[in-house]
């Protein structure tokens, strides 16, 4: 029993098997040459010798004389690249070769994880990797293990850095912390926000100041400049409280797939930070989703607590992809919600004739509410109608590809004509166009 228990933790290098199969040939070779077969009986038991001696530095030296740490974050943020990082450190009195395996979660699907290193005596060692995650879920990190040569390098021992451990890949807060900053630093442009002028007073009074140059004519208050002997204007603010409601389409036409992730993995991160965005603009956020059904809801309400509510009901969204139900979300907004809210609803439709299937229910949320519909292009047909092809298959599939496109673009523009304001983006320009589209009409007061 006491030698199982080193048995499992050791085995034979490529080096050992390189200098066994060597022997092996030398011994044949033996049968011919008597010099090389005394020779080869000398080598094996140098063999012996080299092996024992091996185990001897790799085992008398103590029981724990590699330590490793994986450094990983609780949670995981969904399509983004998050930090692995790995310390080890060495008690051997003599430099080691490492051989690191990681037992990488099953999902991403990583089979070959390895990374060889050399450690001075007593030394240390850091390194990091990414991984992306592509689906919301719990990932299991199994053990670190680490694999150890001495010197002569015949034997490898292991020793088990790290063990298993659970992270949870949320919706993609690192987006939300991205355009969280920029917000703050008022450098949202950067990520491609727009700046979009305020238009008219739809907006809230906040105070009267003193005209500086630059200031609207239009906003000068003639009794307090009579008052003041001195221009003075009336300051806006925008209008604050009003609910901005993520509605997501969980059906059918949201499983098509982008760089590894659904539409609806690409919607819930969108809907994650225009929800943040709008707790910034001092908004009312709040979720639905559905199918068939109603899956979930999140009433809007300011509260400290809202964004976290968001994220977990975001975080446990799961859908079988069968078909819609635009009638029961309707009826749910009917019932539950009595304020006129921006309802953002990401959903995609192929065809006209589904726009017109649908087409009365969404001009009745149309009426009773601000909605923008969010629909997906297909980046794959896009490439396609941009390839330059020289034979008969290749123009047929090629205008085919255009054909769909048109489709898609004259979708966006019929909802248009029926007053549903759309948006028809690339599912990784999503959430630029998807807040750029709430930032303009919060300043034009079309809420």
């Amino acid at each position: 029993m006491y030698g199982m228990k080193y048995l499992k933790v050791i085995r034979f290098s490529q080096r050992f098997y390189g200098i066994l199969a060597a022997t092996i040939g030398a011994f044949v070779l033996g049968h011919f040459v008597p010099f090389i077969y005394i020779a080869s009986t000398i080598a094996v038991w140098v063999l012996l010798a080299l092996v024992w001696i091996d185990i001897l530095l790799l085992f008398a030296s103590g029981p724990q004389k590699i330590k490793g740490q994986r450094i990983v974050s609780e949670r995981f943020s969904n399509g983004d690249q998050n930090d692995v990082d790995l310390h080890l450190q060495s008690a051997y009195p003599f430099p080691v070769k490492l051989t690191i395996i990681d037992e990488v979660p099953i999902q991403f699907q990583i089979r070959d994880f390895k990374k060889i290193v050399k450690m001075t005596s007593e030394g240390s060692f850091n390194f990091s990797y990414q991984l992306r995650p592509t689906k919301r879920g719990e990932y299991h990190f199994g053990c670190l293990n680490i694999w150890t040569q001495s010197p002569i390098g015949l034997l490898m021992r292991r020793f088990i850095g790290a063990d298993e451990k659970l992270v949870k890949v949320y919706p993609s807060f690192k987006q939300m912390r991205q355009f969280e900053m920029m917000a703050i630093s008022n450098r949202l442009t950067d990520v491609g926000v727009k700046k979009v002028r305020q238009l008219g007073h739809q907006m809230e009074f906040d105070q009267i100041k003193e005209y500086n140059k630059g200031d609207d004519i239009r906003s000068i208050n003639w009794k307090a400049t009579a008052r003041k002997n001195q221009l003075m204007v009336n300051q806006y603010q925008e209008e604050r409280s009003q609910q901005v409601i993520s509605a997501i389409d969980m059906g059918r036409t949201m499983k098509m797939p982008f760089d590894g992730m659904t539409l609806l993995d690409y919607a819930i991160n969108t809907s994650l930070v225009l929800s943040n965005m709008a707790m910034l603009k001092q908004d009312k956020a709040g979720l639905i989703t559905f199918n068939n059904q109603i899956q979930s809801v999140v009433i809007p309400q300011r509260s400290s607590k809202q964004m976290q509510v968001i994220m977990e009901n975001l975080y446990k969204q799961q859908s079988d992809f069968g078909e819609h139900s635009f009638a029961s979300f309707y009826t749910h907004l009917r019932r539950k919600v009595n304020k006129r809210s921006l309802i953002v609803l990401y959903t995609n439709f192929e065809s006209l004739n589904a726009v017109h299937r649908e087409l009365p229910i969404l001009q009745k949320l149309s009426r009773d509410h601000r909605l923008v519909l969010v629909l997906f292009e297909n980046t794959e047909l896009q490439q396609l109608t941009q390839k330059s092809v020289t034979d008969l298959e290749g123009i047929y599939i090629k205008t085919i590809a255009q054909k769909f496109v048109y489709d898609k673009r004259l979708i966006a523009r019929e909802l248009e004509r029926y007053g549903i304001h759309t948006i028809l983006t690339a599912p990784d320009k999503l959430t630029v166009n998807t807040i750029n589209k709430y930032l303009e009409i919060k300043a034009r007061g079309m809420l």
